[in-house]
């Protein structure tokens, strides 16, 4: 297997939450471990807590994610976006749409001076999104 990047983001107790929404959004198979899962060391009220959750797609999108640990700070969406791009409009609007609900609107998905159609929402968990549909020529 080559390497991959992917990325990774942490959450505030409703990772469970979240990455079935990207489930929801993406659609996918999504594996979740949690805390509990790993033996007697789980800190009191992280039983149920996401220690680690991976989303693999259709389209060959992988997502990770998990519920910070006792003591670790969060900081919601302050420091990266997720970028989905490429030239299947149809598919990216639908993410789009999905990801814009009950999210807030930087750049409405519209043609872009580049000649891409791109838009950029922060969704309701605080993560950041862009999509671009390259013009076909």
């Amino acid at each position: 297997m080559a390497s991959r990047l992917n990325p990774y983001i942490s959450f505030d107790g409703d990772a469970r939450q979240a990455m079935e929404f990207y489930k929801s959004v993406l659609g996918g198979t999504l594996n979740v471990s949690t805390y509990g899962e790993f033996g007697s060391e789980t800190p009191p009220g992280y039983a149920d807590k996401l220690m680690h959750a991976m989303l693999e797609t259709p389209s060959g999108y992988t997502l990770m994610g998990s519920d910070n640990p006792p003591g670790m700070e969060h900081r919601a969406g302050s420091n990266f976006s997720v970028s989905l791009s490429g030239d299947d409009a149809a598919e990216l609007r639908g993410y789009w749409e999905k990801l814009a609900q009950a999210g807030t609107v930087a750049v409405p998905l519209e043609k872009q001076m580049w000649g891409d159609v791109f838009g950029m929402v922060t969704d309701r968990f605080g993560i950041t999104w862009m999509v671009n549909i390259t013009e076909q020529g």
